[in-house]
């Protein structure tokens, strides 16, 4: 005979509620309860269970309650259950109680018997005194298994009924991801996991299942993923980019570096060094007409630093300032002079009459400032002199009010090292700041001519930006690679976060202009491995920042604006305590891996509100193939068993097998030879990386 409704309830009821608080709800529970094993609610589950789930019945459904805690309180006047009075001593009787933290409400779907869908959040608590019921099997499954667009599995959960977690890809890296935990804690292969598991979902769901229009970029600063995404799957790509590889070399440009990169690499100091830098990358960026000598395009550019640098020093009023300041405007133009007169003789015509008359007007403020005990300050009428003689003079070469403004100095328009230093140069002689440069000068002709260096920042093959672009962003085609993974592991330290900064934040351009061209965005992840060390806090009142507080800076920008650009982060870390708060704090979504620091477990707790805390406190006795699941792609935060992956599959992140080494034999009784040879990886090591390939 089939149950009522009402029996059924009866028979999976556990207990009473006896508080209520808005995020607490503490339960008494009946003597008949299971005590470790739960058999009336359509299969064997383990109960009482912490972190498990509970039901109670509201009005429109019932309020799911995931058990905190558990304890025996010993009461003189018990209650009992289901034991009559038959005129006995009532003996005290330790009675178990639980506390719960109310998640949300579970209600069954409109003209569905047996479906249900679970939702954050109640309208309502109950009162004491309300019935406390088992979830069904078929209940359980609804509490994880509730969402929309569910359409990548990454695993199941214990606490219910192993049912399927899957996520909302939009969900998911649309708002950036966070995957904590500590060394061999999984979280490579969770990341792996979730790139392939992924792709092939989303390949599953295109027409014919051909290559999916996706765009991973996986810094990696380890080379652990290079085998990771072979074989993905029909029609799915990966590609490797590394140092000296003779297929798929990794070039970064110094040519694509802006002003703040370069002046974390150079240290160059903010008062004299730092402007001569700007300026002679605005020289640099000038383009080709730069190497067009019948144009005279250097003299026009010489002019047009003149005009900018005297307008400049106008709005300052510096020239008839307080002293040394009016002395230094004399030093310059004097080096003015000197630059110009030079050019003089190849010269005729409207051009050389212009040249002469500017070097004349120079002459004529020079002379009188050129005695023994001379008079520095000069006239506002004497400077705007001078500022008509080099306009007039400008105007002459073909230059214009347009022309004013040099080529910005972040513009990525190619030049070579050379060509810089020439720049440089020229900008401390125009600059007046020669003496002070000189080091600089050595340091950056230092720098640019370490060959570890030049063969990933000098660009020997003739790399255009948009090729550059393509390498790391496909374009529509089908046969392009899903998955480009930068093999950062042999790029010279002096640079890594040079390089690392440039490829995020040129990514990151690159979308901000395909979506002002089209309309629309271009969805794009960036995993950043080891985030620790790319993404660490740093002193935001330094002079000269450094290049970790450059590369910082641009993974921050992303984490602030990549959404609008359809750039998504997938940030992976051992150190969540060492990450800078706001590339944190703009993930919203965690898949949380065994973590046993006391302060990174104090800062992975404010991630989530106080009554869901109890979760978390599981987080330094997990498995190494379970996570905490919690945040936007998520309906509720799920302990989850991440699914299998492959061994070929898995990143090369294993921990260290010694005693099979020492042995020589493996877990299966297989033999174990790791023979060195030295020789080969000296000269591999020692040809450099043109021929290392």
């Amino acid at each position: 005979m089939s149950q009522t409704p009402f029996d059924q309830t009866e028979g999976l009821r556990i207990g009473t509620v006896d508080f209520v608080s808005p995020d607490e709800l503490k339960v008494l529970l009946d003597i008949e309860a299971p005590e470790t094993v739960a058999l009336n609610a359509g299969g064997v589950r383990p109960f009482p269970r912490v972190n498990g789930y509970v039901l109670i019945p509201l009005d429109d459904g019932c309020l799911v309650g995931q058990i905190e805690w558990l304890t025996i309180e010993r009461s003189a006047f018990p209650k009992r259950r289901g034991i009559q009075d038959f005129g006995l001593i009532d003996l005290p009787y330790p009675l178990r109680k639980l506390s719960l933290n109310p998640l949300g409400t579970l209600r069954r779907q409109a003209g569905e018997e047996d479906q249900f869908e679970f939702r954050r959040g109640a309208d309502a608590l109950p009162g004491v005194g309300a019935s406390v019921l088992l979830p069904t099997e078929r209940q359980l499954r609804s509490i994880v298994e509730s969402g929309r667009h569910r359409r990548v599995r990454i695993g199941t959960s214990p606490l219910a009924g192993d049912a399927e977690v899957r996520i909302d890809p939009d969900r998911m890296f649309g708002r950036h991801l966070a995957v904590l935990g500590n060394t061999g804690s999984g979280k490579s292969c969770s990341v792996a996991g979730l790139i392939r598991w992924s792709l092939e979902a989303a390949r599953r769901g295109r027409a014919g299942e051909s290559c999916p229009n996706a765009r991973f970029i996986v810094l990696d600063p380890n080379g652990e993923y290079a085998k990771a995404f072979e074989g993905t799957g029909r029609g799915i790509r990966s590609n490797v980019v590394r140092v000296g590889d003779s297929t798929n070399p990794l070039r970064v440009p110094l040519w694509l570096w802006n002003t703040a990169e370069w002046v974390a690499f150079t240290k160059a100091s903010a008062k004299t060094q730092r402007p001569a830098l700007i300026q002679a990358l605005r020289f640099a960026r000038d383009g080709d007409a730069a190497h067009d000598a019948k144009s005279n395009h250097v003299i026009r550019r010489f002019l047009r630093t003149m005009v900018t640098v005297i307008r400049v020093e106008m709005n300052t009023g510096s020239p008839w300032g307080s002293f040394p300041k009016p002395k230094s405007f004399f030093e310059k133009i004097e080096k003015w002079k000197e630059g110009l007169e030079p050019k003089l003789d190849a010269l005729a015509g409207n051009e050389d009459a212009s040249l002469r008359f500017l070097v004349t007007a120079i002459d004529e403020l020079c002379v009188p400032r050129r005695v023994k005990y001379p008079h520095w300050d000069f006239t506002l009428p004497e400077v705007e002199g001078l500022l008509r003689a080099t306009e007039a003079a400008h105007a002459a070469f073909g230059g214009g009010d347009a022309d004013v403004a040099p080529a910005e100095a972040d513009t990525p328009i190619p030049f070579d090292a050379d060509e810089l230093l020439r720049c440089v140069e020229a900008a401390a002689e125009l600059l007046n700041v020669s003496e002070h440069v000189e080091t600089f000068i050595i340091r950056l002709r230092s720098l640019l001519s370490d060959p570890q260096m030049k063969s990933v920042i000098v660009d020997e093959s003739g790399i255009t930006l948009d090729s550059w672009l393509a390498s790391f962003l496909k374009s529509s085609q089908e046969d392009a690679p899903c998955v480009t993974i930068v093999d950062l592991s042999l790029v010279p330290s002096e640079i890594i976060h040079i390089v690392t900064s440039v490829t995020a934040r040129l990514i990151f351009e690159a979308l901000q202009r395909f979506r002002r061209t089209s309309g629309s965005v271009l969805p794009t992840v960036i995993v950043m491995e080891e985030a620790h060390t790319f993404v660490k806090r740093y002193k935001e009142e330094a002079d000269t920042p450094e290049a970790a507080a450059v590369c910082c800076q641009a993974f921050e920008r992303i984490a602030r604006e990549g959404r609008k650009y359809g750039l998504g982060l997938i940030v992976s870390s051992q150190r969540p305590s060492e990450l800078s708060p706001t590339v944190l704090s703009q993930c919203n979504t965690f898949l949380l891996h065994r973590i046993s620091n006391d302060r990174d477990q104090e800062l992975v707790h404010r991630f989530v509100p106080d009554n869901l805390r109890s979760l978390l406190r599981e987080l330094p006795s997990l498995s190494p193939q379970s996570a905490v699941l919690l945040g936007w792609a998520t309906e509720l935060p799920v302990l989850v068993k991440v699914d299998h992956l492959p061994k070929e599959h898995r990143p090369l992140s294993e921990d260290p097998d010694f005693w099979s080494v020492w042995t020589g034999l493996d877990q299966d009784g297989g033999e174990v030879l790791r023979p060195a040879d030295w020789s080969a990886i000296a000269k591999e090591w020692q040809s450099g990386p043109s021929e290392s390939a």
